[in-house]
Order: structure tokens, then C-alpha cells, then sequence
């Protein structure tokens, strides 16, 4: 609601038109949204307004609905309940510029200049410009950065805005028949691309070796093909355009088809899950003796894993149990023995760092997930 109601609140303030708020279709809509969400509302009464005897981040007798519409929002912006992990108000701009890429030092470009623009105008009205997008983003810009629980994807609300800026950015360019600042813009935007292909090249010859020839047909095609259209004959601005798709197109499919894919084996919880179904193992007789997260697992099990004690594991017969080696070390002090045992490597996969993606550093990182059977 937050998103979609800053940048028109930006729109009604710069065009002076607050009276449409009071048109029978906005009220309409309103009453749409009510009825839509009212699934929602009746989940979280259920689940949380009808148990008050639940405690939640440590404290009982919450209010779901309360929750969803105030609390969740204003304890991610002070960090209490959920928790700190960042005061860098400048996280979101650093994020930016790897989030946008190829496309970052134009977004970059088209918030400068329109900024310069409502700052020369004096912000007073005119019919061909807009505000909704320029407000939007930096509201909402201000609001997360503020925020003391922070994550990259907070970012993903803000893009669609940024495209539509740079979109129109663009055009301008093209409009005003600005030789000398498109020059500039295209070196860059080829620089870009060099980036891309050196990063692009060491994805899949160095940090995940590709392992079928058929691969490397593919990328060579597909390097041929990008550079065939950068020296493609045309206009500097239609070059932009033309570059500026390749380095997107080249760089998500490396990540999306090769980089990821390998990526995700060194996530212990989703690999377990696909040993667990090639041994047809049943996700109902699975536990854990410690409250670690176990999200992977959970979600690829589509089976939340059960808490059990170690005095409560041993009253149990002919189950498995899913633990990481310190886990392994209390089982086997307490005087558990096992005749089955999976490993599977495990790495904190949304936290990368030089030592993983280098391979020949990357087993001293590693970690150990085990899925263990009690018989």
C-alpha cells in the first residue's frame, strides 16, 4: 500500500489534483482491496488473534491482523522484534548498483537529470513532465534506508520505477540529439559489457567449471552473437539500446542457467531433500534436535522439519534426523548409534565471499549437513 501510494501521492501533489481521490471509482477500488485481502485477515485471526497463549518473537497475546498492518512494517523500519542487521544507510545504494546492472549508470543519470530538472522548475507544474516515478523512488529510497533490518530484495519495489525513469531518459536522449553525452554513454555501456563477459567467462571456466562440451557451444554462440551486434553499423543511441540488452540478456542467463543452478548444491537443505526423495524417505519421520532454521529442507520437503528432544529421540524408533556436525557430536555423546547416514555440503549460499567462489579455498568453507537414521 506503502508503494503504490507514495508516488501518487507525489503525482496528486505535483499536479495539483487531490480532488480525484474523491471519485466514486477510487472509493470502488477501495472496497475491491478490502474484500480481496479479507482471506488473508481471516488466516491471521485464526491463527494468531484466536491464541493468545502463543509467543512470538517473545511475547504473547498478538494481534495478526493488527501485525500485518502496523507492526511487521514499523519493527523492520526500528529492528525490534525481528532484529538489527544493518545501520549503512547507504546499503540500498550500493545494492542499486549491482541490482540494476547493465542499466545502472543510466538509471543513475536519468534520476540526476530529472532532479536537476524540478530543481530548476522550482517543482511548479508542468504538463510534460511527471513526478509519480522521480517521487516514488526516493520516498521509498528514504523510508528503507532508514530501516535497521535490511535485505537487497527490499530493493525489487523500487525497479520497475527506476525503469520507467531511465526509459524516458533515454528517449530525451534521442530527442534532443545530445552526440557528445550519448558518446560518453556508449563507452560506458561497452565498458559495462567487457565486465560482463570477463565475469560471465569466470563463472564458467573458473568458480563452476562447465562440465558438459555442449555448454561451452552455447556460450560461444552466444558471445558471437553479442559481438556481431556490437559492431553492428548503426546510430550511437540505437547502440546504447542494442549493448545494453546483450550485457542483460548474456549476464542473466549465465547466472540463471549455469551460476545459480550450481550455486543451490552447496545449499545442504535443498540437496537433502532430493536425497531424501531418491530414497524414498518419509518427510513425516524426519526431526531435528535443535531450534536451527531449516527453511531449505522445510520448503523443498513442502514438510516443516519437527523439533524433538535427544531424550524424546530416544523413545522414538525407525526415524531420521536432520543435524549439522555439532548436532552429529550430541547424538553420538548421548549414546546414539546409526546404521544410515546422507551428507550433503552445506554454505550460507546468500552470503558469498572470495573464499567459496575461488575453488581451490572453497572446502575450507564448506560445512556438513547429515540426515541420520535411529533404527
Amino acid at each position: 500500500m506503502v508503494v503504490i501510494g507514495l508516488p501518487l501521492i507525489c503525482h496528486l501533489g505535483y499536479t495539483r489534483k487531490w480532488n480525484t481521490l474523491l471519485n466514486w471509482k477510487v472509493l470502488a477500488a477501495l472496497l475491491v482491496f478490502a474484500l480481496t485481502i479479507t482471506p488473508m485477515l481471516y488466516a491471521y485471526y485464526h491463527q494468531f488473534d484466536l491464541h493468545p497463549e502463543k509467543i512470538i518473537r517473545g511475547r504473547g497475546d498478538r494481534s495478526g491482523i493488527f501485525f500485518i498492518f502496523w507492526e511487521q512494517s514499523f519493527e523492520r523500519m526500528s529492528g525490534e522484534g525481528i532484529g538489527t542487521n544493518s545501520s549503512d544507510y547507504f546499503f540500498f545504494f550500493h545494492t542499486f548498483l549491482w541490482v540494476f546492472l547493465p542499466w545502472t549508470v543510466l538509471g543513475i543519470m536519468a534520476y540526476g537529470k530529472r532532479i536537476k530538472g524540478f530543481i530548476n522548475e522550482r517543482l511548479l507544474y508542468n504538463p510534460k513532465k511527471e513526478l509519480l516515478a522521480l517521487g516514488g523512488i526516493t520516498l521509498i529510497f528514504i523510508i528503507i534506508s532508514f530501516a535497521q533490518f535490511k535485505l537487497p530484495h527490499y530493493l525489487n519495489i523500487v525497479i520497475p520505477l527506476f525503469a520507467v525513469l531511465t526509459a524516458s531518459y533515454l528517449n530525451q536522449l534521442f530527442l534532443d540529439q545530445k552526440k557528445n553525452a550519448i558518446k560518453v554513454l556508449l563507452g560506458i555501456q561497452y565498458f559495462i559489457l567487457a565486465i560482463v563477459f570477463i565475469a560471465s567467462a569466470l563463472l564458467c571456466f573458473y568458480v563452476f567449471e562447465f562440465q558438459k562440451p555442449f555448454a561451452y557451444v552455447i556460450l560461444l554462440v552466444a558471445a558471437a552473437i553479442i559481438i556481431n551486434y556490437s559492431l553492428k553499423r548503426e546510430g550511437y543511441y540505437y547502440r546504447i539500446i542494442t549493448i545494453t540488452v546483450c550485457s542483460s540478456l548474456l549476464l542473466n542467463a549465465v547466472l540463471n542457467l549455469h551460476f545459480y543452478p550450481h550455486l543451490l548444491t552447496y545449499q545442504g537443505g535443498s540437496s537433502m531433500a532430493e536425497r531424501i526423495e531418491e530414497n524414498a524417505i518419509s518427510v513425516e519421520n524426519i526431526y531435528k534436535i535443535s531450534e536451527k532454521y531449516t527453511w531449505a529442507l522445510d520448503f523443498y520437503n513442502r514438510e516443516p522439519v519437527k523439533i524433538s528432544s535427544i531424550e524424546e529421540i530416544g523413545k522414538r524408533k525407525d526415524i531420521w534426523v536432520y543435524a549439522d556436525d555439532e548436532d552429529l557430536q550430541k547424538l553420538h555423546a548421548a549414546g546414539f548409534d546409526w546404521d544410515k547416514q546422507i551428507s550433503e555440503d552445506q554454505f550460507r549460499i546468500t552470503r558469498l565471499q572470495r573464499t567459496f567462489l575461488d575453488p581451490s579455498t572453497r572446502k575450507k568453507v564448506l560445512n556438513k549437513m547429515h540426515l541420520v537414521h535411529i533404527y
